[in-house]
């Protein structure tokens, strides 16, 4: 819920609140995103929606929309820690890829990080690798932060 709320709306709903607000989301007419599951388990998660149902995207000085055309958003990926690195990321964003076209986007955009060394903590990629995105298609369509490139991929 944290891209779907102000810091405010995030604070005030923590816990039950915005628990049970994810879950009506799940149980609308589009889900939120999308799961990946390895022998029966999830192990990831990648969240993707059309861009203004993620409100801070709109208000962020990083994220702020480059231009007016209607893009879907891919917000963040959550990767069990025994199924990182094995390429389950990169399954989930060929998924959000697929999911966003089939639901009637006409481009995708993701707001992954760009590390500055090769030993920065899992934790810090939730919302992707730059370079997953450039090897799935995506393009550079601006860099306000040093580490943190919007993407694009037009489908």
């Amino acid at each position: 819920m944290w891209n779907r709320q102000t810091s405010r709306e995030f604070d005030e709903h923590k816990g039950d609140q915005n628990k049970a607000a994810f879950q009506a989301l799940v149980a609308g007419d589009r889900p939120p995103g999308l799961l990946a599951y390895a022998d029966d388990a999830p192990v990831g998660w990648v969240a993707v929606a059309p861009r203004e149902e993620y409100g801070r995207l709109q208000r962020s000085r990083v994220t702020k929309p480059v231009d007016d055309l209607a893009v879907w958003a891919i917000t963040c990926f959550v990767i069990a820690r025994g199924a990182r690195r094995s390429g389950v990321a990169s399954a989930l964003l060929d998924g959000a890829v697929e999911f966003a076209r089939s639901n009637g986007a006409i481009a995708l955009e993701g707001y992954p990080v760009e590390p500055r060394s090769d030993d920065m903590p899992g934790i810090y990629a939730w919302m992707g690798l730059a370079s997953m995105f450039e090897n799935a298609g995506f393009e550079e369509i601006a860099r306000r932060s040093e580490t943190r490139p919007l993407m694009r991929k037009v489908l």
